[in-house]
């Protein structure tokens, strides 16, 4: 029973970095893969942080054999010097005292990225050793850091240095190395992502103009791709092209704008495709923007406002035409957008999206005279008349689609009319615990049917494979028989009238067959998600359901395998004489079978979708589901490796039971 009484002596005081190991999640959002990245973002951001400011101009990160990582940047150094009031030197500091660091007045740096003065002493925390090497004044310090636990106090002792700050010896060297490994008690893995950690790097490479930036994988057994070096001396103009390879440009040179002012650098990199999407990623201080943010907003208004003045000036809208709207304007826009700024304050569920007010007008003057003073320039004309054209063309097709989704309405098209016998619907009213399963075919949809619980689960089956919507414009979309059935089961509508606050089911559930045409049709099905109702994917709404793919029974037993490792377990578990089933399909599985397999809350595996990288995202699904056949091969013979041997074998007693199955 709990104590009755409360007062003083029962609260608890957290010293030091103890606190960041009982609540890890408050300072990095998570103990899984995604808060084990963070630790390498703050150190690296450091790094970046120095180069961006103009004090260092390569940045070295190395993942490890022994599990660790290191960050070296060649720039000012860490402070080694005593520090005024604590007495102790400057890095031990940084890396011991929360809500200390160079970072909350502007005179070390004008604008920064990170956890400002939190992250260096947060990573020191969550590791179970860390060392820092500080190159400064021709001198080599050390400081090292562990976590250990001490039986006198009966606690881990978090961060806490092993001695005092070693001066190792002269060097020609100048900089900071932080070298760290994760506490595997704090994290579920401590594995790095090496493709993770490349992307992020090329994306900072990318962001930061002429920054080299080498990336080392000792992991990696191939010396010849251990290491990649990212340097971009055309910053995001050479980012927006990369962005857009696979896709066919309006124009061959990217359109750029910078500019300053009240403190705030704004830049943008533009260019057109023939496409239909909108592809505008925004930055902060080098820290993505998913969400957006008022300098967003002010980027989008001012390039809005300035093309319709060009177009009515030069002829290509009449007085009495009306404006066109911004999604006219952006369709097949591909832009990076990046703004520095002094006191960047982050707001959104998952800290995406910029809050600073005053950011907005400032960076609508900026683009508002960078975008005019680009128009009037007589070289432009051509491709300034060719982007309003494709504008005036998008506008004629929103319109149509407008029309349709009207007519569809009146005529109760996007009411039940095209469910008639497919939509098999849930009782449930509350729209958060209801499951609406996109099948695969008829026969699995049947089985699903029979097998779900009609209480909160509904089926809708799919005949045959929707259209592949990449390229498509959203007419083409709405006239499509299956996808006008999935808008209308989930009741959002699609586009820009997209609205989740409409949504009918908490979990939209993509079940396929577990082959190549399975594949295909997630495939298809996220690419529509992803273009025509991306926030149903960043608000978790959308997973792929995981039907196992064999069937081991010996006896009355039965063990479901769901890849091929688990079937390896399975075959140890029941030894000789079991039988094995390979399922080819849903269809094949009676709905007894379905429901205890795929679609029982309490034992199913379900795979929620997610935008790590959107940028990334971005570009793959135009490269993998776009209409150019030589990208893609390119990225299928770099990337698949058809000569992997299997990653189990069977022992021969148990793989001769498995052929007499």
């Amino acid at each position: 029973m709990a104590s009755q009484t409360y007062n003083a002596g029962n609260i608890q005081v957290l010293e030091g970095l103890e606190a960041v190991r009982m609540r890890p999640g408050m300072y990095i959002g998570t103990t899984s893969s995604r808060g084990l990245h963070h630790l390498l973002w703050e150190i690296v951001d450091n790094a970046i942080d120095e180069a961006s400011n103009g004090y260092a101009s390569e940045v070295m990160v190395t993942l490890h054999k022994d599990g660790s990582a290191s960050v070296y940047d060649n720039g000012r150094g860490m402070p080694v010097d005593t520090h005024p009031t604590m007495g102790i030197p400057g890095v031990e500091v940084i890396f011991t005292v929360l809500h200390a660091g160079g970072k909350f007045n502007h005179e070390n740096y004008s604008y920064s990225g990170g956890l400002h003065g939190v992250g260096a002493s947060v990573v020191n925390a969550l590791s179970r050793w860390l060392t820092v090497d500080v190159f400064l004044n021709w001198t080599h310090y050390r400081m090292e850091f562990t976590s250990e636990f001490d039986p006198k106090q009966g606690k881990v002792e978090a961060g806490k240095p092993s001695g005092p700050l070693q001066v190792l010896g002269n060097t020609r060297k100048k900089g900071t190395l932080v070298r760290f490994l994760p506490d595997e008690e704090i994290f579920e893995d401590i594995r790095f992502n090496g493709e993770q950690v490349a992307r992020r790097l090329q994306e900072l490479a990318y962001l930061n103009q002429g920054i080299r930036i080498t990336f080392t994988d000792e992991r990696v057994t191939d010396p010849e791709s251990r290491t990649r070096v990212f340097c971009y001396n055309g910053g995001i103009t050479d980012y927006v092209q990369y962005l857009n390879a696979g896709k066919t440009a309006l124009h061959p040179e990217v359109i750029y704008l910078e500019g300053r002012r009240d403190e705030v650098v704004c830049r943008a990199a533009i260019q057109y495709t023939d496409g239909f999407n909108e592809s505008l990623f925004s930055y902060v201080n080098n820290i993505n923007t998913p969400e957006g943010g008022s300098h967003e907003t002010g980027f989008k208004a001012a390039f809005t406002k300035c093309l319709n003045d060009y177009a009515r000036k030069v002829g290509l809208l009449k007085d009495t035409d009306a404006n066109l709207a911004g999604e006219d304007f952006r369709e097949g826009l591909t832009c990076v957008l990046t703004a520095m700024v002094r006191n960047p304050q982050f707001e959104g569920q998952t800290k995406g999206r910029l809050g600073n007010s005053e950011v907005r007008p400032i960076v609508e003057a900026v683009i508002t005279q960078q975008m005019t003073d680009w128009l009037d320039n007589l070289k432009n004309q051509e491709t300034a008349t060719a982007i309003v054209s494709k504008a005036i063309r998008a506008a004629q097709t929103r319109e149509a689609a407008r029309k349709t989704r009207d007519n569809m309405r009146k005529a109760s098209a996007l009411e039940a009319a095209p469910l008639v016998g497919k939509l098999a619907s849930c009782t449930g009213r509350k729209w958060e615990d209801n499951e609406l399963f996109i099948v695969e075919g008829d026969s699995a949809g049947g089985s699903a049917k029979q097998g779900r619980d009609r209480r909160f689960q509904a089926i809708l089956p799919l005949r045959g494979k929707p259209l592949n919507v990449e390229k498509k414009h959203l007419d083409q979309v709405l006239a499509n028989e299956e996808f006008r059935s999935l808008i209308t089961a989930l009741g959002t509508s699609i586009g820009e009238s997209f609205s989740l606050d409409s949504l009918k089911y908490g979990k939209v559930i993509i079940l396929s067959d577990a082959d190549q045409d399975g594949a295909h049709i997630r495939a298809i099905l996220l690419t529509f998600f992803l273009r025509y109702m991306r926030d149903l994917i960043t608000s978790g709404h959308v997973y792929i359901g995981m039907p196992p793919l064999y069937k081991v029974q010996k006896g009355s037993k039965i063990i479901y395998a769901y890849d091929d490792r688990e079937l390896a377990k399975a075959t140890r578990a029941l030894g000789k004489g079991y039988t094995l089933q390979r399922y080819k399909g849903l269809g094949e599985m009676n709905p007894e079978q379905l429901w205890e397999t795929t679609m029982d809350p309490s034992q199913r595996k379900l795979m929620r979708v997610s935008i790590e990288d959107a940028a990334l995202v971005d570009r793959l699904t135009t490269i993998l589901m776009g209409d150019k056949v030589e990208p893609r091969r390119d990225y299928i013979s770099e990337h698949a490796d058809f000569n992997r041997p299997d990653d189990f074998e069977l022992p021969e007693a148990q793989l001769a039971s498995a052929e007499g199955a």
